[in-house]
């Protein structure tokens, strides 16, 4: 049930559509870190090239791309190696969506306690809590 924050500049004369973007990382964390897609949230950004701004100078000036990817997961349900892989993948993947990306394109995994995170008014961890003793989740609600 990730949160998934995307913010892009795109130097292609026609931008992927914010619904492209959007299936590319829901394919990517579905297909990397197992999450489940149901249960994905996403919000895409556009930002102008002449706003985004890496090593003192403009995208727009240096004729790049740029991506901004912030993703919150409950800590623990992934490996070093698939957080790597997903990272290596989504610099991948973005550049051939928008083009030529600037070395300054961040892929942030936030790791967040189950005790601390939650959708639909229930905390990670009483869902899986709930899992294990088979207990239907809205009888775990405070």
């Amino acid at each position: 049930m990730p949160l998934i924050t995307v913010q892009y500049s795109s130097t292609k004369d026609v931008s992927p559509s914010k619904a492209e973007i959007a299936a590319a990382v829901s394919e990517l964390s579905s297909k990397i870190l197992q999450k489940d897609p149901k249960v994905t949230a996403i919000i895409v950004q556009t930002v102008e090239a002449s706003d985004w701004f890496a090593g003192g100078r403009s995208l727009a000036e240096q004729k790049l791309a740029s991506v901004w990817l912030d993703i919150h997961i409950t800590d623990g349900t992934n490996t070093k190696d698939e957080k790597a892989e997903f990272i290596a993948a989504t610099f991948k993947r973005f550049g051939e969506l928008l083009g030529p990306l600037h070395t300054e394109s961040y892929v942030h995994v936030h790791e967040v306690r189950a005790d601390a995170y939650g959708f639909g008014g229930l905390t990670q961890e009483r869902r899986y809590i709930a899992k294990k003793l088979w207990i239907p989740p809205y009888q775990l609600a405070v």
